[in-house]
């Protein structure tokens, strides 16, 4: 079992920065791949960007390509996403999730999920 707490949403204006972190307590979290998704009101739930077990490979949607960061501290079993240059279109509840199989960018390839951090992004 895995259980997994998203931190560090808020309320930024365009052009600006925000750090989210995932904190995973399980005993084969390290072993998984992590992925951000976001969900917009009213929108379905999207991928954001995924990293691999070692943390090597990571991969991210077109959207946040160039201003996103997703990286993982195996030793802290802590996920982060840095993501700069905010614009009002990142507004949603972001989620992170585990894939006990390998990375990918579908929501129904997720076996854990967060409860969610909102983020708010003003013109």
């Amino acid at each position: 079992q895995v259980q997994l707490v998203e931190s560090g949403g808020g309320s930024v204006q365009a052009g600006g920065s925000l750090r989210l972190s995932c904190a995973a307590s399980g005993r084969n979290f390290r072993n998984y791949a992590m992925g951000w998704f976001r969900q917009a009101p009213g929108k379905e739930r999207e991928f954001v960007a995924t990293i691999n077990w070692s943390g090597i490979i990571t991969n991210y949607a077109d959207s946040v390509k160039g201003r996103f960061t997703i990286s993982r501290d195996k030793a802290e079993n802590t996920v982060y996403l840095q993501m700069n240059s905010l614009k009002p279109e990142d507004t949603a509840d972001y989620y992170c999730a585990a894939n006990t199989r390998r990375s990918g960018t579908s929501v129904g390839g997720y076996d854990y999920w967060g409860q969610g951090t909102q983020v708010t992004v003003s013109s």
